[in-house]
């Protein structure tokens, strides 16, 4: 390994894990999130060291890194204890695609993997393009509601809506696209979802086991074109939620997918 990249890095946040494992660049890897999932080797191999928004300082700091990288303001408190205890911290704070192509970009830069990653973002952005010309060739666009939190529900995390409209469907919520912060994404109840009248339902709970009979329960559900037509579905959080490579190289192909079979019923 060249020395003027950083050797020992610390991956707050789970797209970070699975992206240095797909540049080949997982020796640097020293400490990893509880909720890193991808790739499986990860949990095997590296030192489990924080959650999402609290952090084991001491485990981090035994691991002696020279780059520890986070995501979000949510992680603005562990970032501040270890810029304080002198760990150069990099917290990214990507929200929609392009910023999930240009930060894998960086991160790619910073380890000296450049050629590589130009490879797979090669094929990230032929994904992007499939998804297009699939979008042009549709005759209807269903209206897609995406939920991301059950209670309160949040809706119109940016990458994903920006997903439905690429692949040919009408984000529900579009609305809420720019708002940064989940805060800004609450629905006060069900009832504008039940305005809205959505022909297809994903549910996709950021760490959470989705509740089908719960939802089923919801006021005034049965008036749904997503109810009536049986078009509710679970999606993985663990490729959907995860701004890195994972959303565009499975997040594409899964709602091109949804879309493709509520199509052919219509």
């Amino acid at each position: 390994m060249d020395h003027q990249y950083p050797k020992r890095i610390v991956c707050l946040t789970d797209e970070v894990t699975e992206w240095l494992y797909l540049l080949g660049e997982q020796d640097r890897i020293v400490g990893i999130s509880a909720f890193a999932d991808r790739p499986e080797e990860a949990k095997k191999e590296k030192p489990m060291v924080c959650g999402f928004t609290g952090a084991n300082y001491k485990k981090i700091l035994a691991t002696q890194p020279d780059l520890v990288i986070g995501f979000s303001d949510l992680q603005a408190d562990i970032a501040s204890r270890l810029i304080k205890e002198g760990i150069p911290t990099l917290i990214t704070n990507q929200r929609s695609i392009s910023e999930i192509i240009n930060t894998l970009m960086m991160i790619a830069r910073m380890v000296g993997a450049d050629e590589k990653a130009k490879v797979i973002l090669e094929h990230m952005n032929s994904a992007i393009a499939e998804a297009k010309s699939f979008s042009a060739s549709l005759q209807r666009k269903p209206k897609i509601y995406f939920e991301e939190w059950d209670d309160p529900i949040i809706t119109g995390i940016q990458w994903v809506s920006e997903i439905i409209t690429l692949c040919g469907g009408e984000d529900a919520f579009i609305e809420h696209a720019e708002e940064q912060g989940a805060q800004g994404r609450v629905l006060a109840s069900f009832e504008p979802v039940v305005k809205k009248n959505p022909d297809i339902g994903l549910f996709c709970w950021c760490g959470k086991k989705f509740d089908k009979e719960a939802v089923l329960k919801r006021p005034n559900i049965q008036s749904i074109s997503f109810f009536k037509n049986n078009e509710i579905h679970e999606v993985d959080p663990i490729f959907m939620l995860q701004p890195g490579p994972a959303t565009i190289i499975e997040g594409i192909p899964y709602m091109i997918d949804i879309i493709k079979q509520w199509n052919s019923k219509n």
